[in-house]
């Protein structure tokens, strides 16, 4: 079975090969673009949000101050990592959605099941990505409100990350499965049968993004990773779903 950092190595080496290498240059751009912009607004203000943060710290747990300093830093650094990357996969979904297809049919040498026109699938990947958004949003308020709540806020930075694990598995996993039909309920589905390819995955792929400049260049190696993690994990997997 493929492992998940075998999947990024081989995924990486094949986007950059003739023939794939003009549908990663888009993505990159715009990555920068974003990255930039964000990058400058939040070292303005990084300061002073975690100073506001620590201001709410009651009276009595003052004592704890070096415990919970340094767990609002992370906390506030996993919400900024995600608002980094809903952002960059939502103006650039449509190029990732093209790339998988390209790399399925290059690595595995089959046809994936989309039978859609360039125009369709690229309003249908935005439409995809709006309903991941639907799903991740009201999950980071449930965290991010757990990591306000003295006592409960100790355990949110595990509770960020693993969260982080399946949200970047479900992010780049989607890719390859959209290409083929999967619905989103299906595609959370298949993750959870096969838990441990899924978490691992999106756990490497979330230590990818947080390298400065190198996961520029090593995101569109996740999409194609996530493509060879399809076929091998997922794609024989049954749709576990309830029908309605």
């Amino acid at each position: 079975m493929l492992d998940a950092m075998t999947a990024l190595s081989r995924g990486t080496r094949l986007v950059y090969q003739k023939g794939l290498r003009r549908y990663i240059f888009l993505p990159i751009v715009v990555n920068i673009i974003v990255y930039a912009s964000m990058l400058s607004f939040v070292v303005s203000r990084f300061s002073g949000w975690l100073d506001s943060a620590m201001t709410m710290v009651p009276s009595w747990l003052e004592w704890l101050s070096w415990l919970i300093w340094p767990l609002f830093f992370i906390s506030l650094l996993l919400v900024i990592f995600f608002t980094f990357t809903l952002v960059t996969h939502l103006i650039a979904a449509p190029f990732y959605g093209f790339l998988a297809a390209k790399v399925e049919r290059q690595a595995t040498g089959r046809e994936p099941l989309d039978d859609r026109g360039l125009a369709k699938t690229a309003v249908d990947a935005l439409g995809r990505e709006l309903v991941k958004l639907g799903y991740i949003l009201p999950r980071m308020v449930i965290l991010f409100i757990i990591s306000w709540i003295p006592g409960l806020n100790l355990i949110a930075p595990i509770l960020w990350l693993l969260f982080s694990a399946w949200i970047m598995a479900i992010t780049y996993l989607d890719y390859p499965m959209d290409n083929n039909k999967i619905t989103f309920r299906d595609m959370r589905a298949r993750l959870s049968q096969r838990w441990w390819p899924s978490l691992t995955y999106g756990g490497l792929i979330m230590l990818v993004t947080w390298i400065p400049l190198a996961n520029l260049f090593l995101i569109p190696g996740a999409v194609a990773g996530a493509v060879l993690m399809w076929d091998d994990h997922y794609r024989g997997t049954r749709d576990i779903t309830p029908q309605r």
